[in-house]
Parts: structure tokens; C-alpha cells; sequence
């Protein structure tokens, strides 16, 4: 059964050989959960924005979700997809780089670089006698 932010049979075939064997390739070692579903899981955390342990259990452990997504982050394997699908669509010119721009209005800055008047701390008890 397929949920609302689950992969499709040809998106997941797009990123599927970018995540290390289940079995561990004959090695010793209990096979990984399920890729796919731990993608959805992830998928599905990103895009409600819930926290982890809300994760539904359809995607397995909330705490397997959390460190898979850990994992790759760390190991680049998130960042070699985004590179693969962006060089893919820059390939068949779907990318058109005069629309690229950086909004500056969404970047915040510290109070006091916006003219803020700083607060100031009472003096310790010692020096007020």
C-alpha cells in the first residue's frame, strides 16, 4: 500500500543504488531493515516537519528512521543524490540558471546588527555598595 509521500516504483529506482547492500554484500552481520520504507519514513518526517518519535510504524522504529537518516546525512550519501538528480536534469535542460536567486529578506541577523539597543546588566551586588 502506497501513503501520500511514499516513493514511487520509478523514483525509488532512481536513488536505489546509492544506499549500501542489505547484505552487506555476503559479509557477516544481521541484514539492514528495509531502505525504501526507512527512506518513506524519512520522507514523510521531512515533510510534516512532526517530531521523530511521531514517525508512524509503518516506517519501522522511530529511532531506526532517525539514525538512517543520521547516517547518511553524515556519510554524504543524501548530498550524492541531490548532485545525481540535479545533473540529471541539468543534462536534459531542465534547469534554467538565470531563475536561480538568493531572497535575502528570509536570513536573519543578530538584534544588535539591526540597530537594536542593547540591554544592559544590572552591576554585581559587590560593586553597588
Amino acid at each position: 500500500m502506497y501513503y501520500r509521500f511514499d516513493l514511487t516504483d520509478a523514483q525509488w529506482q532512481r536513488i536505489a543504488n546509492f544506499f549500501h547492500d542489505r547484505y552487506h554484500h555476503g559479509h557477516r552481520g544481521r541484514p539492514w531493515k528495509d531502505h525504501r520504507t526507512l527512506v518513506n519514513g524519512i520522507l514523510w518526517h521531512l515533510h510534516t516537519g512532526a517530531p521523530w518519535p511521531d514517525t508512524p510504524e509503518r516506517y519501522g522504529p522511530w529511532q531506526t528512521v532517525y539514525d538512517r537518516f543520521n547516517r547518511w546525512r553524515k556519510d554524504g550519501t543524501w548530498a550524492k543524490i541531490l548532485d545525481a538528480l540535479l545533473l540529471q536534469l541539468d543534462k536534459a535542460g531542465l534547469i534554467d540558471r538565470d531563475l536561480w536567486c538568493f531572497d535575502g529578506t528570509i536570513n536573519r541577523a543578530h538584534t544588535s546588527a539591526a540597530g537594536a539597543k542593547k540591554k544592559s546588566r544590572p552591576a554585581p551586588a559587590s560593586e553597588r555598595a
